[in-house]
């Protein structure tokens, strides 16, 4: 990744670590193994691809309960060494960190260096109407999400939505989805995930 030394990049992103993972543990119903975890190595190479010549700042952001910080640190310690920022916050209660992203965003607008902005979420009720504000002051916005858990951010107009498992290599394998808005032409089997007469 792009070393941008004490400067701020021109494309940034904001990964919502505990909302990318809770709506990977809803799709394969069960506690995600780094096997279905996106490999975010593979994400920065693929920003630094997008942002081309243009600086990038990639921030992912963590909500810490008590009892994962241990297990946790070997996480963050690798995602530094990839060029990622973290920004963690403790759990506490129902706390979580979009408001933090939101304010990351603004800050880097404010700045006047924000030229595109990627959201990693599925939370439209957080970030929908932010997002917006920064097309309207002519930020390029980028969602990265899953299209069937993102509501309004796979569907507004304003900004380009990428479906995850759109990004080449980001998953050691297909997720078992039930996505049924995106078909291809000749159909698709869905397997059973339960036992017939049980």
């Amino acid at each position: 990744m792009n070393d941008i030394g004490g400067s701020m990049g021109r494309h940034v992103l904001v990964w919502d670590a505990p909302n990318i993972d809770m709506t990977v543990a809803n799709i394969i119903d069960g506690k995600p193994t780094s096997r279905e975890r996106p490999d975010l190595d593979v994400l920065g190479r693929w920003l630094v691809t997008r942002a081309g010549e243009d600086e990038v700042e990639a921030c992912v952001f963590v909500n810490v309960a008590e009892h994962v910080a241990g297990p946790m640190r070997g996480w963050v310690l690798w995602l530094l060494e990839q060029g990622f920022r973290v920004f963690a916050r403790p759990k506490v209660g129902d706390s979580d960190v979009d408001d933090d992203m939101v304010d990351h965003l603004l800050s880097r607008q404010q700045e006047g260096v924000l030229t595109a902005a990627y959201v990693g979420s599925n939370d439209a009720r957080c970030f929908v109407d932010p997002l917006l504000d920064l097309v309207e002051d002519g930020v390029d916005v980028t969602v990265l999400g899953f299209g069937e858990y993102a509501g309004g951010l796979s569907s507004e107009d304003a900004f380009e939505f990428v479906d995850l498992e759109e990004i080449d290599g980001l998953f050691a394998s297909q997720l078992p989805r039930i996505n049924l808005e995106v078909l291809p032409e000749e159909g698709r089997w869905f397997e059973p995930t339960g036992r017939l007469g049980g």
